[in-house]
C-alpha cells in the first residue's frame, strides 16, 4: 500500500523514481486526451492556425481565417501543427505540445534536484510539480504558457548544473540557448536567465577571481540566445524584406515590439494591481502546495544567511519572477506557470520535517476532505434539484453523477489514508484530474464547440450558396466545412451588422451566420434560423429576405471581408 513514507522517500533507483513520475504524469497529465475538441479562449485560435499551415503549406507566417494573426510567434502553432502531421487528428494534436511540455517539465525538476540534494528530495519535487493546480491545468490547456514553461525550465536547468553540478560550459549555454527559444515561443523566455542575478551574490568570490578567457566565455551566452532566437526571426525578417506586404510588414512590428516591450511596460488588457498574484492566483491555483507557504517564509527566515547555495538562488528566482510579472499593469494568472517548478523544489526540501509538524498535515488532510465534500453536496443538489444546472451553464447530461462520483471516491480516499496526509492529498488530486479528464471532458465537449451548428449550416447550404460570419469566432472557422468570408477578428461590432445587410443583398445565395444580440437590428429573427446557442448567444442564419427594413439602403463601409477554405476536417 502506498503510504506518506514511500511518497517521500521515493525508491533508490533513479530510473523507477523516474519512471513512476513520468508514467504517473502520463495518466494524470494526459487523462482525457482525444476525448475533447479545443475550447475557447484561446484553444481554438492555436488549433486553427495550425490546421492552416497544414493545409496551406504557409508556415513562417501565422493565419487565422484569411487574417494574418499578429500576436505570438509561431512556436507553439508549429507543435501542434506537426502533432496534426503524425497523428491526422487535431482533438489529438492540439494537446500534446502541453502534455510533453509538462512531462519535460517534470523529468528536469527530478534530474537537477537529484544533483543538487539527493534522489528522495528529487521524487517529492516532480510529485510536488504534477500536483501542482495551475501546472496540471496548464499542461492540460492547448495554451503557450506550459510550452514556454517548459523553456524557462530548461533554461533553468541549464545554468544549475553550471553553477552547482560540475560547472561545464555546456550547460551555461544550453541555459541560454533554451532562453532563447523561449523567446521565440512566448517573449518572456528571458526568465530563465533571471536566476543568474541571485547566482551573482552566492558565486561572488568565483566572479571576483575568473581569468578573462572565462568573462569572455560567460559574455558569450547572451550570444547563443540570440542565435537561437535567429532560427525563426532571421527567415520571418527575410521574408518580410523580400515580400513587403502591409500584412507581413505589420506583424514583423506588432511581435518585435508592440507584444514585447509596449505590452509589457504600458499593458492595455487585463490591468490588476501589484498585488495580484499574491492574494487572487497563488493562493487557490498553487494548491495544495500554497498552504505550506508561511512554513517556506518562515523556514528561509530561521535559516538565514545558513541556508544552502542553491536555496538562497531559487528562492532568489522565484522572488524575480513574481516581482518581474508583478511590476507589469497586466496580468493574467497563467503568466507565473514557470515559477510553478521553482516552488515545487523548495518546498519539497524541507517538506518531511513540515510533515513532522501538527498543521501542516491538518491543512493538507483538510483539503482533502472539503474538495471531496464540495464535490458531493455539488452532486446530491443536482440530483436533488436538476433545475440548478440552468444557473451553472445549462444542457449536461448527468452531472450529479460526476459530483457524486469524484465526492465519494474522495472520501473513501481521505479515509483510507487518514493517517497519511501528503498520501491523502495527491489521491484526492488525482481523482480529480482523472474525473475531469475522463469524464468531465465528453460531458461538456457539446457546449463548448460550434460543431453540430456548423454541421447543421453546410447542410441546410447549397454548394454555390456564399456564408458570411460576423463576430469572428474562431471555433466557428475551424469547424467549418465549407468557404467562409469574416470580416477582421478587431472589426467593432457596429458596422459589421449594416456591413452583413449590405453584402448578402449585393447578389444572391448569400447567407449571414451571426450572433442575435449583434445582428437583430439589421435582420428580423422570424425570418431567419435559429441555429442554436452557443458561447453565450444564439447563432442565427440569414439571407435577403431577413433583412429589416431600416438596413435595406445602408451603404459599405469598406471594412475588409477575409476569405478561409477550409481543406481538411477537424478530425482529419
Amino acid at each position: 500500500m502506498i503510504t506518506d513514507r514511500r511518497l517521500l522517500q521515493g525508491w533508490d533507483s533513479n530510473r523507477l523514481n523516474l519512471f513512476f513520475l513520468l508514467g504517473l504524469g502520463l495518466l494524470v497529465l494526459g487523462a482525457g486526451l482525444g476525448l475533447r475538441d479545443p475550447w475557447p479562449a484561446d484553444e481554438p485560435r492555436f488549433a486553427l492556425v495550425a490546421k492552416q499551415m497544414v493545409e496551406s503549406g504557409q508556415w513562417l507566417f501565422p493565419f487565422r481565417g484569411g487574417e494574418i494573426y499578429p500576436d505570438k510567434p509561431p512556436m507553439f502553432m508549429w507543435s501542434i501543427a506537426i502533432g496534426y502531421l503524425i497523428t491526422g487528428s487535431m482533438r489529438i494534436a492540439f494537446l500534446l505540445p502541453s502534455l510533453f511540455a509538462g512531462l519535460g517539465c517534470i523529468a528536469l525538476v527530478y534530474d537537477i534536484s537529484r544533483r543538487l540534494w539527493d534522489k528522495a528530495t528529487a521524487f517529492r519535487a516532480g510529485l510536488l510539480l504534477l500536483f501542482t493546480v495551475q501546472f496540471v491545468v496548464q499542461a492540460k490547456q492547448a495554451q503557450i504558457d506550459e510550452l514556454v514553461t517548459f523553456y524557462i525550465t530548461l533554461g533553468g536547468y541549464g545554468f544549475l548544473r553550471f553553477l552547482f553540478a560540475g560547472g561545464q560550459w555546456r550547460w551555461y549555454y544550453l541555459g541560454w540557448f533554451a532562453a532563447g527559444l523561449g523567446i521565440i515561443t512566448k517573449g518572456v523566455g528571458i526568465l530563465a536567465a533571471l536566476i543568474l542575478i541571485p547566482a551573482i551574490w552566492t558565486h561572488w568570490s568565483q566572479l571576483k577571481n575568473a581569468s578573462k578567457a572565462s568573462w569572455l566565455k560567460g559574455v558569450a551566452g547572451p550570444l547563443v540566445m540570440l542565435a537561437a532566437c535567429a532560427l525563426w526571426l532571421v527567415p520571418m525578417l527575410l521574408a518580410v524584406q523580400h515580400h513587403p506586404l502591409p500584412e507581413y510588414i505589420a506583424y514583423r512590428d506588432n511581435i518585435l515590439f508592440h507584444q514585447t516591450v509596449t505590452r509589457y511596460a504600458n499593458a492595455w488588457h487585463h490591468i490588476k494591481p501589484f498585488w495580484f498574484y499574491l492574494t487572487s492566483v497563488i493562493p487557490p491555483f498553487w494548491l495544495p502546495w500554497s498552504l505550506l507557504i508561511p512554513w517556506l517564509i518562515w523556514q528561509l527566515k530561521k535559516e538565514g544567511k545558513t541556508t544552502s547555495k542553491p536555496l538562497l538562488v531559487l528562492t532568489g528566482y522565484l522572488v524575480l519572477i513574481l516581482v518581474f510579472f508583478s511590476a507589469s499593469a497586466g496580468k493574467r494568472g497563467v503568466y507565473i506557470t514557470p515559477a510553478t517548478p521553482i516552488m515545487a523544489m523548495l518546498i519539497a526540501y524541507w517538506l518531511p520535517d513540515w510533515l513532522q509538524r501538527r498543521w501542516p498535515g491538518r491543512l493538507l488532510h483538510g483539503l482533502g476532505w472539503l474538495l471531496s465534500a464540495i464535490f458531493l453536496i455539488a452532486g446530491l443538489a443536482l440530483l436533488i434539484k436538476p433545475a440548478l444546472l440552468d444557473k451553472i451553464g445549462g444542457e449536461m447530461d448527468s452531472p450529479w453523477a460526476l459530483g457524486l462520483s469524484l465526492g465519494l471516491l474522495g472520501l473513501l480516499a481521505n479515509w483510507i489514508w487518514r493517517r497519511q496526509p501528503f498520501t491523502a492529498i495527491l489521491a484526492t488530486m488525482m481523482l480529480l484530474w482523472l474525473h475531469y479528464g475522463f469524464w468531465s471532458y465528453p460531458l461538456m465537449n457539446y457546449l463548448r464547440t460550434p460543431q453540430e451548428i456548423m454541421q447543421a449550416v453546410n447542410q441546410r447550404l447549397t454548394p454555390q450558396d456564399e456564408l458570411l460570419l460576423t463576430n469572428f469566432r474562431e471555433q466557428f472557422l475551424l469547424f467549418a466545412e465549407r468557404p467562409v468570408e469574416h470580416f477582421a477578428y478587431l472589426q467593432p461590432n457596429e458596422p459589421q451588422r449594416t456591413d452583413a445587410a449590405y453584402w448578402v443583398a449585393e447578389k444572391p445565395h448569400r447567407w449571414v451566420l451571426g450572433p442575435i444580440n449583434n445582428l437583430q437590428d439589421c435582420f428580423i429573427a422570424d425570418k431567419g434560423i435559429d441555429m442554436g446557442l452557443r458561447h453565450g448567444d444564439h447563432w442565427y442564419l440569414f439571407n435577403a429576405e431577413a433583412i429589416n427594413p431600416a438596413c435595406q439602403q445602408v451603404t459599405y463601409s469598406g471594412a475588409t471581408i477575409y476569405h478561409y477554405t477550409p481543406i481538411l476536417k477537424v478530425g482529419e
